[in-house]
């Protein structure tokens, strides 16, 4: 006699007992305490479906789940248990993995286990959620960001960030993919947190201790596709992947074809899972212009709705990323926005990054770094707003009128511009060092959220590359050769034959942040912390522009900026990116002091502190002197002379 027929034989007798569930929003295997464990998901192609158990004291056991209509299945198998291992059984075939299991403790191609998340003790039952104004990111991967890799890994640095000025982590995927390391965005089973980095309730504990020391944690979520291998949904079902639109990495989900209800339900339901089970503070949401869908409610505006009420009374910060800089997705779902809190800003970036290295290719050949740039980002947001992009050649982007400059993430490294380069080096390893502390201060000092790349506020050595092994390297190797070939001293023979091997564990192994880096460079901690602690207590530069902002071009490389607050309290902030600079005559109204003050010197990123040859006083007899690759800050001072 076959397995199957065995097994076949070892169903329980009876059907499991109903379990009601709330239009797709209970899915997966769901621990109901005395009651057993509720079994649900979504199969409309099948019609007979069983939970099949594995492993010690459980193999080959199996309980039929009832059709209710919709395609949905369901029911209670009152004698599993947390810690349970499972599979589902289609109309004989299989068995696969559960389509929402929240656990995959041998990767995708193994078992679901039965995780009950109401087991782990939290202790942030007073955490009220995080709101953006004020707020500092810090994007990390999880296998990358320690040496080990893992969640327990992870929380013990977690102090060091906060005392830095860190207000809130933002985490790289880390729903579980096929292989053995990975960026996070192929991920396959949406609802399960990567084996790799330790159990779920090490997530948790992450997030608690995060919670313990005033931090907020953001996950980052991937709607518009899925991971190439280890995708069992179309056994399930023909209708997760959408037949009408295709994105730039395969397949999209269904979210506005024939029967695409259910797929809606099941992205929402894993929005709502991460901020209900895992306590996280809000989502940043991938590739938004790549997540296709013409229903009357856009799935991003639907996550962006669900997660805010599974949040309860809590503040959840929900942000995207949008390379078409489409300001809309900010407004208010009634004024026809996606509800969004805040954008990825890659203006900024390719802004600073341009001053930084001088590079005029690909994607940086619509920048220039220069002072009218600098001051356009600080007054408005974005520098594309509906104008021609020559590289793109269509307009790109929407005005940003009314948008608090809050609303855009600016940063100078994420995991994508820095892996953007043939070896995943650093601004601070391309770049003057002097260059890179005045245009660090610009950045943490801007009216943005600042995201800071992790390792990057100790000028980590490692760099990030490009690294996945699930797929064949070489491949991937060419297929990464390619996109990066838009840069023309990237598509040179010599640089191809360079590529690292994305698939190579060496390659992953290269990009893990050492311990040894994190105390090696204090003048660098001190430059970030300095300037955050600036940026939180100084009562000018706290308001976020909101006090009003300003600015002016100087000379060829030299601008102000002006932050207006309360009763005259302004700040300026002199900019100068090339040799020592006399202006003179003084005829920039934005130099000028309010009435009855004085400007004196509250901070230069020159100083000694940071490596640098110390600052005088930029108002002289003759003019304002601007030492050589400086950001200064002036303090509006009461006058104490006649």
């Amino acid at each position: 006699m076959s397995e199957e027929s065995i097994t076949a034989r070892r169903v329980e007798a009876g059907t499991p007992s109903r379990w009601p569930a709330r239009g797709g929003e209970e899915i997966g295997a769901v621990p109901l305490g005395a009651r057993g464990t509720g079994f649900r998901v979504w199969a409309p192609r099948r019609s007979r479906v069983e939970v099949v158990f594995e492993g010690a004291g459980r193999g080959g056991r199996a309980s039929g789940l009832t059709a209710e209509g919709g395609g949905y299945f369901s029911g209670v198998v009152p004698w599993a248990r947390a810690g349970d291992l499972y599979r589902y059984r289609l109309d004989g075939e299989g068995p696969y993995p559960d389509p929402a299991s929240r656990s995959q403790p041998d990767g995708p191609f193994g078992p679901s286990q039965v995780v009950d998340p109401s087991a782990f003790a939290w202790s942030d039952a007073s955490w009220e959620g995080i709101e953006l104004p004020g707020q500092v990111l810090y994007e990390m991967h999880v296998g990358t960001f320690t040496e080990e890799g893992t969640w327990r890994a992870a929380e013990a640095h977690l102090p060091g960030l906060a005392e830095l000025g860190v207000t809130a982590v933002e985490v790289m995927p880390v729903a579980d993919f096929a292989g053995t390391f990975s960026w996070g965005y192929d991920g396959v089973n949406l609802f399960a947190p990567s084996r790799h980095y330790g159990p779920p309730d090490d997530f948790r504990r992450f997030v608690d201790r995060a919670h313990a020391l005033g931090l907020g944690v953001l996950h980052d979520v991937v709607y518009n596709h899925l991971g190439p291998k280890g995708d069992f949904l179309d056994k399930f079902s023909d209708d997760y992947k959408s037949r009408r639109h295709v994105t730039e990495w395969g397949p999209g989900l269904n979210c506005d074809g024939p029967n695409c209800e259910p797929v809606r339900a099941f992205i929402l339901a894993n929005a709502a899972h991460w901020v209900r089970e895992y306590h996280v503070d809000g989502l940043r949401i991938d590739a938004v212009w790549q997540t296709w869908d013409d229903s009357d409610e856009h799935i991003v505006a639907a996550v962006t709705r669900r997660a805010r009420e599974a949040a309860g009374p809590r503040s959840v910060l929900i942000i995207g990323e949008d390379e078409p800089q489409e300001s809309r997705l900010l407004r208010p779902r009634d004024r026809g926005g996606f509800g969004l809190d805040a954008l990825w800003n890659d203006d900024f970036h390719h802004v600073h990054a341009s001053a930084l290295t001088r590079c005029g290719e690909g994607y940086y050949a619509d920048y220039r770094g220069t002072p009218q740039e600098f001051v356009s980002l600080w007054k408005h947001g974005v520098l594309y707003q509906g104008q021609m992009n020559l590289r793109q050649g269509k307009p790109r982007g929407m005005p940003t009128r009314g948008v608090a400059p809050r609303s855009f993430v600016n940063y100078l490294e994420n995991h994508d511009q820095v892996a953007n380069t043939l070896r995943g080096r650093r601004l601070h390893e391309r770049s003057d060092p002097s260059l890179h502390r005045a245009l660090t201060a610009l950045f943490l000092l801007s009216p943005g959220t600042p995201m800071l790349f992790q390792g990057q506020e100790f000028a980590a050595s490692s760099p990030f590359l490009y690294f996945n092994d699930a797929g064949d390297g070489e491949e991937l190797k060419r297929s990464r050769a390619k996109f990066l070939g838009q840069f023309p001293s990237l598509a040179t023979d010599e640089a191809r034959a360079a590529f690292p091997n994305p698939a190579d564990p060496e390659v992953f192994r290269a990009c893990r942040l050492k311990d040894a880096d994190r105390a090696a460079r204090p003048a660098v901690r001190d430059l970030h912390r300095d300037l955050l602690r600036l940026r939180r207590e100084d009562p000018a530069l706290r308001l976020q522009g909101s006090g009003g902002l300003d600015g002016a071009v100087l000379g060829p490389e030299a601008f102000v900026l002006r932050c207006f607050g309360e009763g005259g309290d302004d700040r300026i902030i002199l900019v100068n990116l090339g040799r020592d600079f006399l202006y003179a005559p003084v005829a920039e109204p934005l130099l000028a002091p309010p009435e009855g003050r004085r400007w004196e010197m509250l901070w230069s990123s020159a100083s000694v502190r940071y490596g640098g040859d110390g600052t005088p006083g930029p108002e002289t007899a003759d003019g304002w002197r601007l030492p050589r690759v400086s950001t200064l800050v002036l303090a509006a001072r009461h006058s104490t002379g006649v």
